[in-house]
Order: structure tokens, then sequence, then C-alpha cells
């Protein structure tokens, strides 16, 4: 008994030892000197940008092409010294790409935003959502938080650097699309002149975290949030057919409660948790940061790995997307009579994909899980996880920098984006490939994105520009 003892004491001891050693790691002081920059005309160019109503759609009918050319024809006008210093070209899909000459072109730099828009509904906002008002310290629009913000503040940054005198120590490229909101193939096509023209860049910058608080178990600092990967996705169909026939006789096995039964099966049995490198340098940096019991679970993932899977599948959200893939039910359809059986059922799953899964393994889960042979199982539309990117090179030394300068005191981490970017493309192409929006939100903010008020804090908009300058005067 007393060697059981000893060996539990021990075991005690060494998890104890971990945490208490479990430390914020030392990183370089850092300069948060702003430099000085006009602060009204980023403000009034964002106004003018929010006026365009760039609303994208699968369904083409529903765009306005004009809408989209007024922002284009808008931008000499709003950054006359980047278009006066830049070679501009379009490119099919929307997409629009500026090339700042550097002094060397071996190691380029692109930084990326889109400038399409989702739906609104204007009956359900505050203000209209296009008209650009400033009320109560905020631009209020759509598209002022994704992304026409990091559109702005990224030329903003080279307005002012160009007025400066500055030069670039490395080519810097600007390449914006204009169909982001429904997987256009703007940004594609970008990658694609890139990869034709044997262009290799040492750093892309697409949006992705911020600064945030309160988004981590016991931390309350603000959190510097970089994306180094991003889940992919899948829209799943189950489908189960039928006779039919009067809903006063119905048959065992019908096309609703077979699907109930699917739906169910995959709610119990949760796709397997993986602790992929981008959640697991995120929970080595932040959990550092964290209260002692916290330590104690991510200093020892060698023998709790269960409990911090336990943990995400009983609070869900953030946590357990970053652990694994994950299933959401969002559409359903039968009968169109109340009284009859439906010959044909169907329902819908959105499903973001870990990196450590694909689209084939998923949909082998899928059938398996289910285990119904009249589910009919069908992938409507996919893409694959995006490759994980570098966090040993100085691409990801100068993202993490800026970000620490521009917000002195924030915790600067790598983390997996549980959803879709544009910045999927360049891992073609490039390990270097980061997503990082210029700001920092409270909740409430994250919250209007794609939904109502969707509005940006007038120092937030000169708060982007600010860590655009400093990150291209290291680039």
């Amino acid at each position: 008994m007393w060697i059981i003892a000893a060996l539990l004491g021990l075991f005690l001891a060494v998890i104890v030892i971990r945490a208490a050693c479990f430390r914020p790691k030392t990183v370089p002081c850092t300069d948060a000197t702003p430099e000085p920059h006009d602060l009204q005309a980023p403000i009034d160019a964002l106004q003018q940008l929010v006026r365009c109503q760039t609303i994208s759609s699968p369904d083409p009918t529903k765009e306005d092409e004009n809408e989209f050319q007024k922002l284009i024809d808008l931008l000499p006008r709003l950054y006359p010294k980047v278009f006066a210093t830049c070679t501009f070209r379009q490119l099919p899909g929307r997409a629009l790409l500026l090339n700042w000459p550097g002094k060397s072109q071996d190691a380029p730099t692109v930084l990326m935003a889109h400038y399409d828009v989702v739906p609104v509904d204007p009956e359900k906002w505050t203000v209209a959502p296009f008209d650009g008002v400033i009320r109560d310290g905020c631009l209020w629009g759509r598209g002022t938080l994704d992304t026409k913000a990091t559109l702005n503040g990224a030329l903003s940054a080279a307005e002012h650097l160009i007025g400066q005198g500055f030069q670039p120590e490395q080519d810097i490229w600007f390449a914006f699309s204009g169909g982001e909101e429904v997987n256009g193939p703007g940004a594609a096509n970008i990658v694609d002149w890139f990869a034709q023209n044997k262009i290799q860049p040492a750093l892309v910058l697409d949006e992705g975290g911020a600064v945030v608080q309160n988004v981590f178990p016991g931390v309350k600092a603000p959190c510097g949030l970089i994306g180094i990967a991003e889940k992919g996705m899948m829209n799943v169909e189950y489908m189960v057919l039928s006779s039919g026939g009067h809903a006063s006789a119905p048959k065992p096995g019908s096309p609703v409660p077979r699907l109930a039964k699917a739906c169910m099966a995959l709610q119990k049995h949760p796709f397997k948790m993986h602790l992929t490198a981008p959640a697991a340098q995120m929970f080595d940096t932040l959990g550092r940061h964290s209260g002692f019991g916290f330590k104690i679970l991510f200093a020892n993932l060698w023998c709790f790995r269960w409990a911090l899977d336990l943990f995400g599948r009983l609070t869900g959200g953030d946590m357990d997307a970053l652990l694994r893939t994950t299933v959401a039910f969002t559409q359903m359809s039968g009968s169109n009579a109340r009284n009859v059986l439906p010959p044909e059922a169907k329902l819908v799953s959105n499903m973001r994909l870990s990196p450590a899964d694909n689209v084939r393994s998923a949909l082998d889960y899928l059938k398996k899980t289910v285990d119904d042979e009249k589910v009919e199982i069908t992938v409507l539309e996919s893409f694959e996880p995006s490759r994980v990117s570098r966090t040993d090179c100085e691409g990801w030394d100068k993202v993490a920098a800026a970000v620490s300068e521009n917000w002195p005191g924030c915790i600067v981490s790598p983390y997996l984006m549980v959803q879709c970017s544009d910045a999927r493309h360049w891992g073609r192409i490039s390990d270097r490939v980061y997503r990082f929006c210029a700001m920092d939100m409270t909740n409430e903010e994250r919250a209007t994105i794609h939904g109502n008020d969707e509005r940006i804090r007038l120092e937030s908009i000169n708060k982007a520009v600010g860590f655009y300058i400093r990150l291209i005067r290291k680039c």
C-alpha cells in the first residue's frame, strides 16, 4: 500500500511542480511609441467605402456591379499617393492587386482584405446600414468591421508613409477581393497570378484574429490572437426517401424519425478531439497566463487530455471548435402538408474540419456513425483545412511585434481560426500566412459582424492604421 501512496504522491508532486514552472515566456521589449498620422482622413475614407453597397450573393443577379465599380473608382481619389506610387491591375473575380516597389523583391509581403459584404435587413438596424453614419463615437455600417476597415487601414498607412518619403525594404502587395463572402474566385486568381509569375511571399496577412478579452479560461489580459491556420468546411445533406402516405397510418422508419436518429447519433458521438499544432501553441502560450487551476491542466496535457476533451464537450463554443471537427445542423425540410408523410425529408449540416481531418475522412465518419443505409449522405460543397503556417520565422515575428507595439500589454498568441477566409488559398505557395484583424473588439462588437448594427469605434479605425504603419516599416 505504501508503494501506491508513494507513487501517487510523486505523481501529484510532478503535476504541481510542472504547473508552478508553467510561467509566461519572456518576450522582447517593443517600442510602443505611436507614429503621428492624419486621424481624420482614414475616418472620412472608410465612411465613403461603407457607402458603396458591395453586397455579394451566390446569385449574381442579386449583385449590383455598379456599386462594386463605384468603390474601385473611389480608391485613387481616397488614396492618391498610393495610386501614384503603386502599379494597379485588376484580375477576374473582382480581384484588385497593387504593387508598392521596395528596395528589393526577393521577400515580398502581401496585405489582404475583401471589400464585399453580406446582405442586410435594414428594418433591424438602428441606422441605415450604408449611410456611413457617425454616432456615439462609432462609424456605423455594413463592412465597417468585415473588412473595409482592414482595406482602409492598410492603404491609409501606405498613404501616410509614402507622404513621408518612405520606401519599404521589400515589395509590398495589396491584394483585395470582391467575393470572399461567397467563396468567390478573386483571391484564388491572385494566388494563381503569383504562382505564374514565380513570386514567393515571405509574409501574407489577412483577416482573422483580433485583440480580444475573456476568450481563454483564466486569462483576463487582452490577447492578440493571430491565426496560423483555418479549419476546412463541408456542407452535407442527409436525405431519406419513402413512398409517403397519409399521416393517420404512419409506418415504422419513416423519413423524419430516421433523420432525427441520424442527427442524435452525431450529437452523441462528436468527432475525436485532436490537439493540432495551432491549438497546442495557443494553450502553451495563453495557458501560462491563466490561474493555477488551469495551469495544472494546460501544463500537464500529457495526462489530462481527457479533461480538456470533456471541458470542450461541456462548454462547446470556441473551445470545442479548437479541438475537433464540428457538426452544426442548420436546415431541415419534410412534407409540404401537415397530414402527409414526407416522400422525401432532408437535413443539412455545416461542418468545420479540424486540420487533423479531411473531407474524405469526415464523410467516412458520418456514414459510420449514422450507420443507416437508407440515409443518403452527400457532400454539397467543401474545401480542405488550410496549411499550418510557421511561427519560427521573420514573417511571424514581424506580425507579432506589430501587434505588441500597437496594443501594449496584450498577450500575442497563435490560434486556429474556426471560420473561413481567402487566406486559405495562399497555402499553395507559402507557409507564412497569418490571419489578424487590426483592431481590438469587444464581444458586443464581434457579435455585429454579419449581424445587425455593425459598427467600429473611431479610435479603432486609426489603431488599424497604426498597426499597418508599424508592420510596413518592418517589411
